[in-house]
Formats: structure tokens, C-alpha cells, sequence
């Protein structure tokens, strides 16, 4: 099964393209600031690069958060407009679950800024403890996002990689939801809100 992944919900935007388990191409790009010109044009140089046609890819993958708010909305609406011009599945995931790197117990961890961290639990491949809020760094089987992008890993891969589990354990609906996984406030909001309450 052809499947087109991406992840800009975090500081380095990635791209990957894999037939069934094998990886035909994957693009990491520094994304900061501009995910929105980068992604569609990543995106079509990794199919050009495979002399693939849009119209081939039979299965969309996409990160939905948390991260950054606007490169979760940049990502989910990039991928769910080809997916709908194309009419294909999407399968949309938390960002913290396309870095799971196996069935172990993991904790997903990172940077939330205003010294907190977004933290999630994952114990064989499922999400026993959804994205929220901490304010210490937690101890137990921890894979912080930022030692997992320093070490070359790439998001878009590993939610491809999941994407297909998923299709092959005939689990789509529970990856239909496409709501963007923000976890706290965006702080436009916040202050909105303190407006409101003064």
C-alpha cells in the first residue's frame, strides 16, 4: 500500500513515502516559522524524486499534536485536502504515538515551553495515558522528542509505519478523528480569556 506521511506539528517538518514496509524516500526540513511554504512543495519533490503520481498514494498519514499549533493545522489541512481531491482513507495520529518505537511501555515527553512538558503513555502501541501537562520531566522509560529528532529519527516514517499497523488490524475509525490535539490554550486564547474575566 502506497502511503504518503507528515508531520509538522514539530520544529523539524518531515515528509515520508513507503510502499507497504519498505521506505522509497523521506524529506526533514526545518520548519519553524515556515511549515506552510515548505510542506506541499516537500511533498511533491518526494514524488517527483520517485516518479510517483498523487493520484498512486492510497493511503494519507498525518500527525495532529500537540506541537505547534499552527503546524498541526498546516499539517491536517494539507493532508486531508489531498486525501479528499484523491478520495483516500487518512489516518490521523497523535505526534507523540508516531515516535512509539515499539510495544514496550514508553513515555513520550516533550518541550511544552513555560517550563512544562506534554506528556504522554504508551504501552503496546496503544495511548494508555493521553497527551497533557506536567511540570517535572517524568523518570520511567522516557523518549524525549527532541533526543529522538537530534538522532535523526524522522516523525513522517514512524507515523507511516503505524498508519499501516493500523489498516492491517482494520483499526481506521479509531484514527478518523482529525481534531487537532492542542493539550493546553493557544495563548491568543489565553488572553482572550483573561479579557474576559476581568
Amino acid at each position: 500500500m502506497l502511503t504518503l506521511a507528515a508531520d509538522s506539528s514539530l520544529p523539524l517538518l518531515s515528509v515520508a513515502l513507503l510502499n507497504d514496509a519498505s521506505l522509497l524516500g523521506s524529506v526533514v526540513l526545518e520548519g519553524k516559522g515556515s511549515r506552510n511554504e515548505k510542506l506541499l512543495p516537500a511533498i511533491d519533490w518526494l514524488l517527483t524524486e520517485n516518479n510517483i503520481d498523487r493520484k498512486s498514494i492510497e493511503l494519507f498519514a498525518v500527525t495532529r499534536g500537540p506541537g505547534s499549533f499552527t503546524g498541526v493545522r498546516i499539517g491536517l489541512a494539507t493532508i486531508q485536502g489531498l486525501a479528499l481531491a484523491l478520495g483516500r482513507p487518512v489516518i490521523a495520529m497523535s505526534t507523540h504515538e508516531a515516535i512509539v518505537p515499539g510495544p514496550a511501555r514508553f513515555t513520550i515527553v516533550d518541550d511544552a515551553g513555560r517550563g512544562e512538558f506534554y506528556v504522554s503513555v504508551f504501552e503496546k502501541h496503544r495511548e494508555v495515558v493521553a497527551p497533557h501537562l506536567e511540570k517535572e520531566m517524568p523518570s520511567d522509560h522516557v523518549i524525549r522528542v527532541e533526543d529522538f529528532l537530534r538522532d535523526g529519527n524522522n516523525v513522517a516514517v514512524g507515523c507511516a509505519r503505524r498508519a499501516l499497523q493500523v489498516v492491517r488490524a482494520g483499526e481506521q475509525d479509531r484514527y478518523a478523528d482529525a481534531t487537532p490535539i492542542y493539550v493546553r490554550l493557544a495563548e491568543a486564547d489565553v488572553k482572550l480569556q483573561q479579557k474576559r474575566n476581568e
